[in-house]
């Protein structure tokens, strides 16, 4: 993964206490592409997932770590980095590489909102070959 654009939120802070690692996130998975059903947005109570062309986005800075996004996913498509399938792990990188100048150049945009909503996914992601069966 390249290096990234951006510094650690405030919001990094929430995530300090014994045993916590400020370092882990929740990241959106390969099923999240081409669904897109955006419950995870509306729960979210930091706005840390943001809106790619085929899929959504979790900023690994900005998120706090609640989970609530995880229990309203209707494709299960949120893990725990650690939890990630092992042939997910690639995400880890999609989800953070996202917001690096050589796709969006957000950085660490603070916040969704209608500007930092966009056509634009990670290369991976548009590559990514579609299921043909219904």
């Amino acid at each position: 993964m390249a290096g990234r654009a951006y510094g650690p939120s405030a919001r990094n802070a929430l995530r300090s206490g014994p045993g916590a690692d400020p370092a882990m996130a929740y990241v959106i998975a390969e099923t999240c592409i081409d669904v897109k059903d955006g419950e995870c947005t509306a729960v979210c109570p930091v706005d840390c997932i943001y809106e790619g062309g085929r899929m959504f986005y979790i900023h690994p800075d900005e998120c706090v770590n609640c989970a609530i996004c995880v229990s309203v996913c209707p494709v299960d498509a949120i893990f725990y980095e650690d939890d990630l399938p092992e042939a997910s792990k690639p995400f880890i990188a999609v989800n953070a590489e996202f917001f690096e100048d050589d796709v969006t150049g957000w950085g660490a945009p603070g916040g969704l909102t209608e500007a930092f909503r966009t056509d634009q996914d990670h290369p991976a992601v548009e590559g990514w070959a579609t299921d043909p069966t219904p």
